[in-house]
């Protein structure tokens, strides 16, 4: 039977997401098992992406991961190139205002309109809270006017900053990485004024049911990208390194970060 596949939170324009469906090609030739490339594109839930029987090979967020009572099974973790530690699964979230804006910190953004993606975001919520959180402690008061959301993905997040519509957002780095790497003008649209701490990058997962035979030989496979001469420009195109096995225990920083903002009474960004 085929198995789907799906790299929607990192098919951040036509580019990346082309290539991200030839390394499922590819995967399936070196694995050798069936794999269905499904678009599963906005609106459409994450959630049930990550609820599917049929799943065998998608990104998921470490937040819900870590937050899920019956975990699915996971693959692989990439390692950008851009990695804010070099070699290692992790990333960060860059918070992004205009290049033009009057702000130079991320203290000039307090008091104006703030975005952020999903609730169940790490890198568009749960991170960016943990980040405002000891300024939050010390004003003992909110820090933005307005928080907007939820935006649901990068893109509507970087098309917020440049309608004018917030002021500052929070960017997945490694998927801020993808969209300069194929939309280089965007770099002379946007800056950072702070990025927050590192977390364990989004996982590629299969479902919790998913038998073995299927989810054995792509670890195999995906062990060997950053070895093989035919990927070689496909890890140029998708700014990685390699994918190395996952540590799930780590994911629990995630729930940690959100215990400890909850407790604060800091539940949403802002």
């Amino acid at each position: 039977m085929p198995y789907v596949a799906n790299a929607r939170m990192y098919s951040v324009n036509p580019a990346a997401a082309a290539a991200w469906k030839e390394l499922f090609g590819w995967l399936a030739r070196e694995s050798r098992v069936e794999l269905r490339v499904i678009d599963h594109a906005f609106p459409l839930p994450l959630a049930d992406l990550w609820s599917r029987d049929d799943l065998a090979c998608a990104f998921m967020c470490g937040f819900p991961y870590a937050l899920a009572a019956r975990k699915p099974q996971p693959v692989a973790a990439p390692v950008p190139v851009g990695a804010p530690i070099a070699g290692r699964p992790v990333y960060a979230t860059r918070l992004l205002v205009k290049a033009d804006s009057r702000f130079c910190s991320l203290e000039d953004t307090f008091g104006g309109r703030l975005g952020y993606t999903v609730e169940d975001s790490h890198s568009g919520y749960n991170a960016l809270r943990h980040h405002l959180l000891p300024y939050y402690r010390k004003r003992g008061e909110r820090l933005y006017r307005e928080s907007i959301g939820p935006m649901f993905t990068p893109r509507r997040v970087i098309d917020a900053l440049l309608a004018d519509d917030i002021d500052i957002g929070p960017l997945d780095s490694y998927a801020l990485d993808l969209m300069l790497r194929h939309e280089p003008d965007l770099g002379q649209k946007i800056r950072a004024v702070a990025t927050t701490d590192i977390a364990p990058i989004p996982l590629l997962v299969a479902s919790a049911d998913c038998p073995d035979e299927v989810v054995s030989p792509l670890q195999a496979a995906l062990a060997k990208f950053a070895d093989c001469s035919d990927t070689a420009d496909l890890r140029d195109r998708l700014c990685l390194e390699r994918f190395v096995p996952v540590e799930a225990d780590d994911y629990s920083l995630t729930a940690r970060w959100d215990d400890e903002a909850r407790k604060a009474g800091y539940s949403q960004p802002g």
